[in-house]
């Protein structure tokens, strides 16, 4: 006889999930991993095509990548706080700038920064970081690089040729994959950060070229450390309810 969860399981469940920023560097075991990302393709999909793909990188493969781009975001960041000639210089030699996803550099829509600013200064008041303290603030986006410990880390690729759709299926796969993860006592971190420089991963995988990198997912077990007593703000589901018109 099967088994179900109540309603109120599944919502404490689902409530009990956040993002994960320190990780242990113990390794996920192959067959747990694999488990996951079963459990993740059991998401519904635009008639079924799964126009996704994910490059799971582990070992030196992870360490290559997780050093490039350092060392990208090292320079990208001291050419940006040299002033005009550190920009000119990012003009000159393109190094650090992005060569993916270029509106993840872009400033959110007005209508969606309040939401972006509290989350800001309510996870740089956890870490004790100032807003004017643009050192630590660097540092700490840095992290990103590092996948934050965590001793995989997934890029997620959709694609081209159904766009939002294909980016639609990836959300609803990398849902199932994120809460599949946080129910086999695994932690994850979806990370746009990681979306901008895509030649560097596509130097370790062979990604057709009508797939494009969407984000990333670092997963792994997660460390009692204070960064991860974080707990961002959830909105109310009035905040998402489109209002009808008035007559």
């Amino acid at each position: 006889m099967e088994q179900h969860l109540s309603g109120q399981e599944i919502s404490n469940f689902l409530a009990s999930r956040r993002s994960t920023r320190d990780f242990l560097p113990t390794p996920i075991p192959q067959e747990l991993l694999e488990q996951v990302l079963t459990d993740a393709l059991t998401a519904p999909s635009w008639s079924n095509t799964r126009p996704f793909m994910i490059a799971v990188a582990e070992g030196e493969v992870k360490e290559r990548i997780s050093a490039e781009f350092q060392k990208r975001w090292a320079y990208l960041s001291k050419q940006l706080k040299s002033g005009i000639i550190g920009k000119i210089r990012l003009l000159i030699t393109r190094y650090g700038l992005p060569t993916s996803n270029r509106i993840i550099s872009k400033p959110y829509s007005k209508d969606l920064q309040p939401r972006a600013m509290r989350l800001g200064a309510d996870l740089y008041g956890h870490y004790g970081i100032k807003r004017e303290d643009r050192e630590a603030r660097d540092n700490w986006w840095a992290a990103n690089y590092k996948f934050f410990g965590a001793p995989t880390e997934l890029f997620v690729y959709v694609h081209k040729s159904l766009g939002i759709y294909a980016a639609n299926d990836a959300g609803l796969m990398m849902e199932n994959l994120i809460l599949s993860a946080h129910g086999h006592g695994l932690g994850t971190c979806p990370q746009g950060a990681v979306g901008i420089w895509d030649d560097v991963v596509r130097k370790e995988f062979d990604i057709p070229k009508n797939y494009r990198l969407l984000c990333g997912v670092a997963i792994g077990y997660p460390s009692s450390s204070n960064a991860n007593a974080f707990k961002a703000n959830r909105i109310a589901p009035s905040e998402i309810k489109a209002k009808l018109k008035e007559d």
